[in-house]
């Protein structure tokens, strides 16, 4: 499994479009094959600042998503409300305690 985090600052006055659009796409982002899990998660401190974090059944299925026309469409109504360069770091998840 590869866990994708996402960092991804936006300007203040965007950050309702950018809501929106997650929104609207989230399931579709969830259902998309070998995710099997989507969070979004706001900073406390620095409110336009947001992660995302998803896990996938492998590097395959996250490259299938990042060149599929579903990733195209999201991203093309997310970058132009950032404010900074998004940051994003695939990682293997080595202790979970529930």
């Amino acid at each position: 499994m590869l866990v994708r985090i996402v960092k991804m600052s936006f300007e203040p006055s965007k950050i309702e479009e950018f809501l929106a659009n997650f929104e609207t796409n989230k399931n579709k982002i969830r259902a998309f094959e070998g995710c099997n899990f989507l969070e979004l998660y706001r900073d406390q401190n620095n409110t336009n600042i947001f992660f995302t974090y998803s896990y996938w059944n492998s590097e395959d299925d996250l490259n299938n998503y990042r060149h599929s026309d579903l990733f195209k469409s999201v991203w093309a109504k997310t970058k132009p409300l950032f404010n900074a360069k998004p940051e994003a770091w695939s990682v293997d998840k080595l202790v979970s305690i529930k």
